[in-house]
């Protein structure tokens, strides 16, 4: 079935184009998200009347990722995860935890479905991860993953006292 997007669907094409999909994505997720119309004669024409418009709004979504990309290219952040006594993370940093650095640390804002990490960082570091900005256009930005919390001096001070209490009661007896 023929269709004409509405809006970006990533691996599928941008606003105003006209792919082929199977009729069940048409009919239960594309049409009722408003996502795509029908590719009929009259959405036709009315698509080639909109297209001046459509290629303005485009110029200023590549120029606007194009400097979303220079602004972040070659950049680091931190993430600040727990991590064990071999460098071997307690979970995994995620994509919404890297987009959440990036909007604390460098103030630019960038989706988490956007963050492309190949498989999950479970190990502290430095890691290259890519952000795919618009269609072809991606930046690469370098993760350092460390350690967040040193041990309390209370716990420690805790467990000295119980040595002290255990060798009184010991010689006690």
């Amino acid at each position: 079935m023929k269709v004409i997007l509405l809006g970006e669907i990533r691996g599928k094409g941008g606003e105003g184009d006209v792919i082929d999909v199977a009729q069940g994505y048409a009919e239960n997720y594309l049409f009722p998200k408003k996502l795509a119309v029908a590719a009929t004669k009259g959405n036709l024409r009315q698509l080639e009347e909109r297209r001046n418009n459509i290629a303005k709004r485009e110029a200023v979504r590549i120029a606007d990722a194009n400097s979303l990309k220079e602004a972040l290219e070659g950049k680091s952040v931190t993430v600040d995860a727990k991590v064990g006594d071999e460098g071997v993370l307690f979970g995994s940093v995620t994509g919404a935890m890297i987009a959440d650095a990036i909007k604390d640390q460098l103030g630019l804002e960038v989706d988490r479905k956007r963050v492309e990490l190949g498989k999950p960082i479970k190990v502290a570091g430095a890691h290259l991860v890519t952000i795919s900005l618009y269609r072809d256009i991606r930046a690469t930005v370098t993760v350092l993953v460390g350690v967040t919390e040193e041990p309390e001096v209370e716990e420690v001070e805790v467990v000295e006292e119980a040595v002290e209490v255990v060798e009184t009661e010991a010689a006690a007896e």
